[in-house]
């Protein structure tokens, strides 16, 4: 059983950063992998990131987000966090951490077990 709670959504203006937070609960949150994913009012949960577990060296990022977002995670602490640079108006959304084992459907809501609460993240142009 592992728990997700998000934290570091906000309000920031075009060209600002933000620092997104997971903090899991559970002692095998090391054998997860972990995603990020965002979703608008009456849009699908989109998928942002993916990082494997251990030791994390292996991330996947969106095309909409290559390049501004860099995702790590802390297994001692057990927190992901997602960085986001130079944000845009489209970045506005909830933001969601999820865990899952699925590696055949990394992009996809359903891989995934654990979800977070979703904490939102607003861009002003």
């Amino acid at each position: 059983q592992v728990q997700l709670v998000e934290s570091g959504g906000g309000l920031v203006q075009t060209g600002g950063s933000l620092r997104l937070s997971c903090a899991a609960s559970g002692r095998i949150f090391s054998s997860y992998d972990m995603a990020w994913f965002r979703q608008a009012p009456g849009k699908e949960r989109e998928f942002v990131t993916w990082i494997m577990s251990s030791d994390g060296d292996s991330i996947l990022y969106a095309d909409s987000v290559k390049g501004r977002f860099t995702a790590s995670r802390d297994n001692a602490e057990k927190v992901v966090n997602l960085q986001m640079n130079n944000l845009k108006p489209e970045d506005t959304d909830v933001y969601y951490c999820a865990a899952g084992y699925n590696r055949d459907w990394i992009t996809k809501p359903y891989a995934y077990t654990y979800w977070g609460q979703g904490t939102q993240v607003t861009v002003s142009s």
